[in-house]
């Protein structure tokens, strides 16, 4: 069995929120580089998007193992001391615990496992997104294990045929459940329609009981109880065979449907498919970036990547998320722009609020209707 894992924090920003800086991306790729000589891992590929780090890592310790999360979190420290010697901006911002206690989980890195019987051929692509938030994969997950529209291999092909089972997680009660597409295709909807609060942690087929897919579902504003910064989930998503192909998973991609994040994790905006040269955003923190990695898996080596998204014919899908940025800039502090005050609890919306709370007055029309008392049934 090989186990992929991918686990990724914001350590420290080139030029604001924009880029992270190549001595970073360098430092990861040795800690990564040692590890497979020490023979922790099999293979590892540092990478980002926008600000972000991803550790892309291969090995035989199953989701969850503690030397593999420590590895990450030690590279996360040692990068943000780099970060900081570099000035960067933000350093070690993800991080929210001061030493690691077995596990990363909860401490503000966000991680994406799944533990595989490596197939003759196993295609894998490797999401990391920027300036938006967990939930943001709802609707491609749909789209890709849900919907024929997307995926015609759901009717016609005989591995995909029975379906995919979805893994829901409630991210502000730490709740899951798991419904059936297509059986419970409007019951899932009900709660994936909702990505700020409900967001899919894990695919599977139904047919053959294997996993289809992973995302990071980490909040770091509901763990650090206040606004830290986004959460840049990233997905892992197999292809080919009992799954998807690798254009029916890339095929969400091509509109660019809007998400929460943007800047201070505090807006809407468009998620903008790019390649790895195009992953700086930098209009108003954004508009939100993704890139896709593709590798072919051989033994646990990780053969690539191939650059997905840097294709002219996602060209439409970055000229519509402009169009839609545009758009959206427009209204200011407006919401739909903005996120409703009940995502807003995080930012100091709540201290205005409090601040103001003694100069709220009542309607005089509503103390009139008080006064009345309640108004009786028309017989």
């Amino acid at each position: 069995m090989v186990t992929i894992s991918v686990i990724k924090a914001d350590i420290g920003g080139m030029v604001g929120h924009s880029s992270s800086h190549p001595d970073i991306l360098a430092l990861g790729q040795r800690e990564l580089d040692a590890a497979k000589q020490s023979g922790l891992l099999i293979d590892g590929h540092a990478s980002h998007c926008g600000d972000d780090m991803f550790l892309i890592m291969t090995h035989e310790r199953g989701e969850d193992n503690e030397q593999i999360h420590k590895l990450a979190w030690d590279t996360f420290i040692k990068g943000t001391d780099l970060a900081k010697k570099l000035k960067l901006y933000g350093a070690g911002q993800d991080l929210l615990t001061d030493a690691f206690s077995g596990n990363i989980r909860g401490a503000g890195p966000g991680s994406a496992e799944m533990e595989i019987d490596e197939r003759p051929s196993e295609p894998i692509i490797v999401f990391m997104g920027d300036k938006t938030s967990a939930g943001g994969f709802n609707l491609a997950l749909y789209k890709m294990f849900a919907d024929p529209f997307n995926t015609p291999g759901l009717v016609i092909g005989e591995p995909l045929h029975d379906g995919f089972s979805f893994e829901i997680q409630d991210v502000k009660e730490h709740q899951k459940i798991t419904l059936n597409a297509p059986e419970e295709l409007y019951d899932l909807l009900v709660f994936i329609g909702a990505p700020s609060r409900y967001a899919i942690k894990r695919v599977r087929n139904r047919l053959t009981g294997e996993i289809a897919a992973c995302s990071s579902t980490d909040k770091l504003s509901l763990i650090a109880g206040r606004y830290v910064g986004k959460d840049d989930p990233t997905m892992v998503v197999r292809c080919q065979g009992s799954f998807p192909a690798v254009g029916e998973v890339l095929e969400p991609f091509a509109t660019a449907y809007t998400v929460e994040g943007w800047m201070r994790g505090s807006h809407n905006g468009p998620l903008m498919p790019v390649g790895l040269k195009d992953a700086h955003p930098a209009r108003f923190d954004g508009p939100p970036r993704l890139v896709a990695l593709g590798f072919q898996l051989a033994d646990g080596k990780l053969n690539g990547p191939n650059d997905m998204f840097d294709d002219p014919s996602f060209n439409n899908a970055r000229q519509e998320a402009s169009n839609i940025a545009d758009y959206l800039r427009k209204h200011g502090p407006f919401e739909p722009h903005r996120l409703p005050l009940d995502e807003m609890e995080y930012t100091t919306m709540p201290l205005i609020r409090d601040k103001l709370a003694g100069r709220w007055t009542a309607l005089e029309e509503a103390r009139e209707h008080a006064m009345a008392g309640p108004i009786s049934e028309v017989e």
